[in-house]
């Protein structure tokens, strides 16, 4: 009998780890109802490197998550909701684009306040946005503006 009791406080306590594990996993992820966070939409040409639990940031510091990403049938464009601290307000004119840490880090959503006075309200859409940029395609258009700019000046150094 006194096994089997120390048997259920001891399953008692590994479902407490686990339901804990969990519980912070999914705030990590931006998945649980935060009462402190109201969420915004924006809407990009590409979130390469962007999922859901990607980082939000303002001057560096993380002020929210991406909580959802879905592609637009009408647009074709990426919608994705952010969910933001409530005690950063947005302005209406800011900017969100996906910024990388790196050569070789990974993506995050930067958000670049505006000068308005007015502010976004919880659910509107920040309009001014950017998507990622592909490296591949920047090292391509970097050799072939390079090959370019060499064939001009060599063009007009020869009579």
């Amino acid at each position: 009998m006194a096994y089997e009791r120390a048997e259920i406080l001891a399953g008692a306590a590994i479902l407490a780890v686990a339901a804990g594990f969990a519980i912070y996993a999914a705030r990590g992820a931006g998945l649980g109802g935060d009462a402190d966070s109201y969420p915004l939409t924006a809407s990009f040409r590409s979130v390469e490197g962007v999922s859901v639990g990607t980082d939000v940031r303002l001057a560096g510091v993380k002020v929210g998550t991406v909580t959802g990403l879905t592609l637009n049938p009408e647009t074709y464009f990426a919608d994705a909701t952010i969910t933001m601290r409530k005690d950063v307000a947005v302005p209406v004119d800011s900017t969100i684009l996906i910024s990388s840490e790196g050569l070789l880090g990974g993506n995050f959503v930067e958000v670049q306040p505006g000068g308005a006075l007015e502010m976004l309200e919880p659910g509107g859409e920040i309009e001014d946005t950017q998507g990622s940029v592909s490296l591949i395609t920047l090292l391509m258009k970097f050799a072939g503006g390079g090959a370019e700019g060499a064939a001009t000046e060599a063009g007009t150094a020869t009579p």
